[in-house]
């Protein structure tokens, strides 16, 4: 009996313990960093794809946390300069993902803003990227004899479109290359050990 207890109560300060390091501390940290000057709130409609890149678990294959040199080739790649609390200011939650199987993409705005390449990307993957095992997300187009008036058909790729039809984008597409767009890090960051702090 007296074993157990105390395998419970060492069980129950190394919980606590854990936890007080590795989630309250933090938090008190970081809780209350302010946006850093050059991060813009989101528009509506990049809430929108927000929502969208949520939904569609794009978090479970990509991050949105470029890491600092010492700890990976992120800078080395491309992907920008390491992030720090203010840069997720407006986020809630706060997407920085679990795993990479696809690249980061914060910063994915300024590597590849164009809209159309982040579109026909969505609708085709591997018609832009040779041999990404990212699945395409046809749901969110349309594909019809011509565009309605307003609607403007994707520039695909020779034989990705369907012959003799046009693809056009949903709303839903059209909002989440919104959010990819906005995802824009590149500013300077004033003082990282100030940007840390609130």
């Amino acid at each position: 009996m007296n074993s157990e207890v105390r395998l419970i109560s060492g069980a129950m300060v190394t919980l606590a313990f854990s936890v007080s390091v590795l989630v309250v501390l933090p938090y008190f940290q970081v809780h209350d960093a302010p946006p850093l000057p050059g991060l813009k709130p989101y528009t509506s409609a990049e809430l929108r794809g927000r929502a969208v890149y949520i939904g569609n678990g794009c978090l479970y294959c990509h991050t949105q946390q470029p890491r600092p040199a010492a700890m990976g080739p992120d800078t080395a790649r491309g992907w920008g300069r390491p992030t720090v609390a203010g840069d997720y200011a407006y986020d809630s939650p706060v997407l920085l993902g679990t795993m990479r199987t696809g690249p980061d993409l914060m910063n994915i705005g300024v590597r590849q803003p164009s809209a159309d390449w982040q579109l026909g990307h969505f609708y085709e993957p591997r018609a832009y990227v040779p041999g990404s095992i990212m699945p395409g997300f046809p749901f969110l187009f349309e594909v019809k004899a011509k565009p309605d008036e307003g609607e403007t058909a994707l520039t695909l790729p020779p034989g990705v479109a369907p012959a003799g039809r046009v693809v056009v984008p949903r709303p839903a597409a059209l909002d989440l290359v919104a959010y990819l767009r906005s995802l824009n890090r590149s500013y300077p960051v004033p003082d990282a050990d100030t940007a840390a702090r609130p």
